[in-house]
């Protein structure tokens, strides 16, 4: 029993690469099945029907891995 698979992306936030084909690592806002957006990190096809794997995040999360990358020095 399959459910139903719905997204809507609530405000893209920007556009972190873009890979061969036209497919971009996005950072959005997005709802998935009708619950409340999340921030979500992946790459999307550019008419964004088609996604690849990624990692949604809470507000919480997303102000972590901020401080975290804040922190993080550069080789």
């Amino acid at each position: 029993m399959a459910d139903d698979f719905s997204f809507s992306i609530e405000r893209e936030v920007g556009v972190i690469s873009e890979g061969k084909g036209g497919w971009k690592l996005e950072l959005n806002k997005v709802s998935w099945g009708g619950r409340p957006a999340k921030y979500d990190i992946r790459s999307w096809s550019p008419d964004h029907q088609k996604m690849g794997k990624g990692v949604t995040l809470t507000k919480e999360d997303l102000d972590a891995l901020k401080g975290l990358l804040e922190a993080v020095t550069l080789d």
